[in-house]
Parts: structure tokens; sequence; C-alpha cells
């Protein structure tokens, strides 16, 4: 039994309509007035890019990277940097987008100090100290990276996802504008937000902290009683605002919730961590093209089928904390109507509940369940111990 845990935050948050604006005081603070800002072309063809240039005066010099693609190549990173520092001396990181730019962002902020190739930091722990002053500016609501101390990167020449985690690559900045989430597609609304979701959902019912059964230094630690209070906050948004913000885009209200949502969520999950879901749905990103946030979407009511009966407690609490009048029900009967209350949202944000409608086939199940059981940080975290049998029933389940 672990006898403590600890929680890890990023500095500052800025959150608001116009909050952009503050961009260049927040430079200031860390006397930067060589600014990179690493995004992608969709971001500049919208003219977001153009919104947060614009703030900055003629004191300022601005290098724009805008080649980030969904889980970028390890090289762009280099590449950034590279041409970054051919054009001015860098004092800060702005990383503005989803999830794939401001991940690359922490990379450029790691190389920009230590220095070497990406490959030295894979794994975890492997960051010296602090990394180069990063802001990050989220414009959609799912990945929580403006906040968590993650990477997702692609590995080309090995053919594979790989990862940097320390708490080190924490942006020291998230600037949180919900004005520059309004167009994104309703699509990317959905698959974003019910990632969020699965963070908020997975880190509130991972399992206790003090019971994680490893003597290593963790970054996912388990559950605890902070990460709960942010993680049941952060359901309550999502749940009041992803609808929609699906369906009414430019409903600045939604907009918001989801924006808060998905901060809290990724304060929850980079300290408590996730489970289960985003186990199984590692592997089966490499069978389908969905994006992730639909298979950790179209996964948890079946996650949380497969672990109900050990966090009874835990589901019953999270439905009546958004959902008052769910106090008359038994402990039971409310962890149901929260599943249900999942799957529902699932079918209002007409997000796929099967996996067979992804193209999933029954015989790719025993290698997703086999691979997901590899994936140690994970695993540990799920509150009913899996097998690759038991993960094979939830699969078939789920099919």
């Amino acid at each position: 039994m672990r006898s403590t845990w600890k929680v890890n935050f990023t500095e500052t948050v800025v959150f608001g309509n116009g909050a952009i604006n503050e961009l260049p005081e927040l430079c200031d603070k860390f006397n930067a007035k060589n600014i990179v800002i690493v995004t992608d072309r969709g971001i500049r063809d919208a003219g977001i890019l153009q919104k947060v240039v614009d703030t900055f005066d003629d004191s300022y010099q601005t290098f724009v990277y805008d080649r980030a693609i969904p889980e970028p190549p390890v090289d762009s990173a280099v590449e950034c940097l590279e041409e970054a520092k051919n054009y001015m001396d860098v004092d800060l990181i702005v990383g503005l987008g989803g999830g794939s730019s401001i991940d690359l962002a922490k990379v450029v902020a790691l190389l920009l100090r230590y220095g070497g190739e990406p490959a030295d930091y894979f794994g975890e722990h492997k960051v010296p100290g602090p990394v180069a002053p990063l802001i990050a500016i989220p414009t959609t609501a799912g990945t929580g990276s403006e906040v968590t101390s993650v990477t997702v990167l692609t590995d080309v020449k090995n053919k594979m996802k790989t990862g940097i985690s320390a708490n080190e690559l924490r942006p020291k900045v998230a600037l949180l504008d919900p004005e520059l989430t309004l167009k994104l597609p309703a699509y990317v609304t959905a698959c974003s937000g019910i990632d969020a979701l699965s963070h908020a959902v997975e880190a509130y019912t991972a399992k206790d902290a003090h019971y994680i059964e490893t003597d290593d230094e963790l970054l996912f630690q388990g559950g605890n009683p902070i990460s709960d209070a942010l993680a049941l906050q952060a359901i309550k948004y999502i749940f009041e605002g992803l609808v929609l913000a699906v369906n009414q885009g430019s409903n600045i209200e939604a907009r918001s919730k989801m924006l808060m949502g998905s901060l809290l969520a990724g304060q929850a999950f980079s300290n408590a961590g996730t489970a289960a879901a985003h186990a199984l749905a590692y592997p089966l990103g490499g069978i389908v093209k969905s994006p992730h946030g639909e298979l950790t979407g179209l996964l948890l009511p079946h996650v949380l089928r497969y672990n109900q009966s050990v966090i009874k407690d835990k589901l019953a609490t999270v439905e009546r904390f958004i959902s008052p009048e769910s106090g008359v029900l038994t402990e039971e009967e409310a962890g149901d109507r929260f599943i249900e209350r999942v799957e529902q949202l699932l079918e209002e944000i007409q997000l796929p509940s099967s996996l067979s409608q992804i193209g999933v086939k029954e015989e790719d199940l025993a290698e997703v369940a086999e691979k997901a059981l590899t994936i140690d940080r994970l695993v540990r975290n799920t509150p009913r111990v899996p097998t690759k049998e038991s993960f094979e029933k939830l699969l078939l389940g789920a099919l």
C-alpha cells in the first residue's frame, strides 16, 4: 500500500472570452520577444493564427511553424526548431491548436532547452528539468494537453506511436479563449468532447492512489481527493455543454463549458491517470482510422459496466452530482443510470456505439486485448484487474 500521493499543475491558467489579448503580457513575464508559434494549416486557414499574431506589436518577432499534423512525426520537432533558430534567437514557444500542435510545441520547448533528439527522452521521467517557456492555447476542447505532462509522437522509422512523459513538460501557461473554438466542426467537437469526458470519468473511477501496486515513481498515480473533485466538475460541465456545442457551434456558453470541462479533465487525468478505455483504444487505433476520442467514447460505457461491481459508489456519486433528482435511486440504480446517460450522449452527438460500425471484426479482438494488457500505466489504474479473457469479453460486448 502506498502511503502518499501528490498532484502537479500548470503554473498559470488564463480563461475567458478575449483572453488571447493577454498573450503579449504573458510573454513579457518571461522577458520573451522572439516567439515561435507551433500550429497547423487548418488553424491558419480558419483565421485563428492571424488573431494570435495580431496581438503582438512591432516590438515582438514571431516565427510560425504551421505543419503540425495529428500525432506528429518526431522529426517535425527538430525541423521546427532548426528553422526557427535560423530565423531568430528563440525566447518562448507557443502551442496553438489541438492536442497535436501543443504536443509538438512541448517537444520543441524541450529540445530548445536541452538539445539532442526527441528519442533521447522517450518514456517517463527522462526530462532533466524545466523546459523552455511554453504557452499553450487550445482551439479544441478535448485533449487537455494545455495542462498535461504527456506528449504523443509518431516514430516513423519504427512505425509506432511513442511518447515523452514528465511533469516538466506541462506548459507554464494555459491560455484558454472559448471564442477560438467557435469554428470547430461538429464532428471534431463531438470526438474531442467525448474524449474529454473519457479523461474525466476514467480519472474519477481510477483505482485509489494508495492501492496502485508498484514501487516506481509514477506520473499516473491513481485517484485522490483533488483529482476526484476536478473530474466530477469536468463531467458536469461536459454533460451540460457537449450536445449544445455539437449542434449549435456558435453557442459561446456551451463552448465555454466544454473548454473548462476539458481543462479540468486534463488536470485530473494528468495526475490520476486514465485506464482501460484508453488502454484498449490504443491498439484499436492501429486497426481502424477512427479518431482517438471516438474510440475512447465508444468503449467508455462498456468499460464502466466491466468495472461496475467495484466502483458502484463512484458511479452513483457522479450520477447524483450531475443529476440531484437521482438521489432517490439506489446506488446500483444510480450507477446504471449514469452508464445509460453516457450511451445516450453518444447517440445525441451521433458517434458510433459499436466496434462493428467502425470496421472492427471479431478476429481482431484477441490481439487488441493482448496489446492493451501491455500498457502498464493504464492497466494498473483499472479498478477491476483485467485479463486477456475479460478484455476479450468486454470487446465482444462492444462489437
